[in-house]
């Protein structure tokens, strides 16, 4: 049964915006990544989604596929983003398979709750590794091919594409680092580096078509995210330090990502689009609120009651 299109995508785009257009996402089987390839496959778009695990990226890449009839949709599981001949080789299966790539997401993620001084260095380098090297890895890989498809697309700004849009990149990224969160200083390294990599490719890159953009998301419901990095308990008042009063919809990152790669998104080149509700102008919009700051930090305690904390091996 088709997700309702209600779920990941508002009413004011147009079918058919994306026909004979391929994406390219790593992280597609997450929450937020899949409604963003949802959406552009209910546009018209076919896909390829990139996941570590083979079971679950597969049966998403098939529960995508059903946003449209006829579309096309491959999972590719087992792929490690840290390995650029993995994603090399998938990019090019992408192609054979789907005939381009046109669009880009980077949207691997690692993430887990821990204050600075129980991280260790090995903790510290698997964050950045996905993060970081992982997006680097991903625009390598799709970078020639991202390239051939916005000489195809080239636009002035003033006549309207006949062939719609390509050539895009966009990095999902986060709010953690533009005020620094507790219990969450190697995701903000990692993010702010993966920020310095979109506007490196968006300088570097820009002149061949290319546009190079992040999307940040802030507290976003109902996603893997929110259930792994904090307690239903608190969600109240998590909320309250939202100036629009609520958590975010994935529906709400896909719109945002529809516009990126749209033509109504031609000029937007090395920006960053926050979609929080205002909620890092909070300070701590995003942190766990049971996590008392600074009480925490000072107990020298171990984040416990949620299942994305530190794994001891790390």
């Amino acid at each position: 049964m088709p997700l309702p299109k209600s779920e990941y995508l508002s009413e004011v785009w147009k079918d058919g915006i994306f026909n004979n257009k391929v994406v390219f996402c790593t992280g597609g089987a997450g929450t937020i990544c899949s409604a963003q390839v949802r959406a552009l496959v209910h546009l018209g778009a076919n896909a390829c989604i990139i996941g570590r695990n083979v079971e679950k990226t597969e049966n998403m890449a098939k529960d995508i596929a059903t946003a449209r009839p006829g579309a096309k949709v491959i999972g590719l599981g087992g792929v490690d983003v840290r390995k650029p001949e993995a994603l090399n080789e998938a990019a090019a299966k992408c192609v054979k398979e789907l005939g381009s790539l046109d669009f880009c997401i980077a949207g691997a993620a690692g993430n887990f709750l821990a204050p600075m001084n129980q991280i260790s260095s090995n903790a510290m380098r698997s964050v950045i590794e996905i993060d970081v090297l992982g997006s680097y890895n991903t625009v390598k890989a799709t970078l020639p091919y991202l390239v051939e498809s916005a000489a195809k697309h080239k636009t002035d700004g003033k006549t309207p594409p006949r062939n719609g849009t390509g050539g895009r990149i966009i990095f999902v990224s986060a709010t953690l680092h533009y005020a620094g969160t507790p219990l969450q200083s190697h995701v903000s390294v990692a993010k702010a580096g993966v920020d310095a990599m979109a506007h490196a490719v968006a300088i570097e890159q820009g002149p061949r078509g290319i546009t190079s953009n992040v999307i940040a998301p802030g507290p976003i419901a109902d996603t893997e995210g929110m259930a792994r990095l904090s307690k239903h308990s608190s969600a109240k008042d998590s909320m309250k330090k939202v100036p629009s009063g609520r958590f975010g919809t994935v529906k709400e990152i896909a719109d945002a990502t529809v516009y990126l790669f749209s033509d109504a998104g031609n000029f937007v080149n090395g920006e960053i689009l926050v979609v929080d509700g205002g909620a890092w102008h909070t300070a701590f919009g995003g942190t766990e609120e049971s996590f008392k700051y600074p009480d925490f930090l000072l107990t020298d305690e171990v984040v416990t009651g949620v299942a994305g904390g530190k794994k001891s091996k790390l």
